[in-house]
């Protein structure tokens, strides 16, 4: 049963949102951020969208990624969001193993969250974003 399994505390583990401009469409390519000095191996993200547009719910296909290993201090980008797309919960789950044990979180950019207001330097890929740790 899931309650038996111990999900140790994620620290260190976060997800970001650098902002990125091509051919005139604005967008957020999102990363999954290994701040430990260790790599993390067998890493799934899934994604999905949902929330309201216009007053009809939304929700977008839930994709799922995997990354064999993140190394030390490095990054992954995981997908863009669209800015059509920003004004919904985005919902990355990020689920991993360090150290031979499973580590698992939920983050999510809230509804107008993904704005210049809320960028600060990143860890990593040192530059300006939105961390979700």
């Amino acid at each position: 049963m899931k309650e038996d399994i111990d999900f140790p505390k994620v620290d260190k583990v976060g997800v970001c949102a650098v902002p990125d401009e091509k051919e005139g469409m604005q967008a957020w390519v999102v990363h999954v951020l290994n701040m430990l000095p260790d790599t993390i191996s067998n890493v799934l993200v899934s994604t999905r969208g949902y929330g309201k547009k216009n007053n009809e719910d939304v929700k977008t296909s839930e994709l799922r990624h995997y990354f064999e290993e993140v190394g030390a201090m490095d990054a992954r980008q995981v997908e863009i969001v669209p800015q059509d797309l920003e004004g919904l919960n985005n919902q990355f789950w990020v689920s991993y193993y360090h150290n031979g044990k499973l580590f698992d979180k939920k983050f999510i950019f809230l509804p107008d969250s993904l704005i210049e207001d809320n960028m600060r330097e990143l860890p990593v890929l040192k530059q300006k974003g939105i961390l979700i740790i």
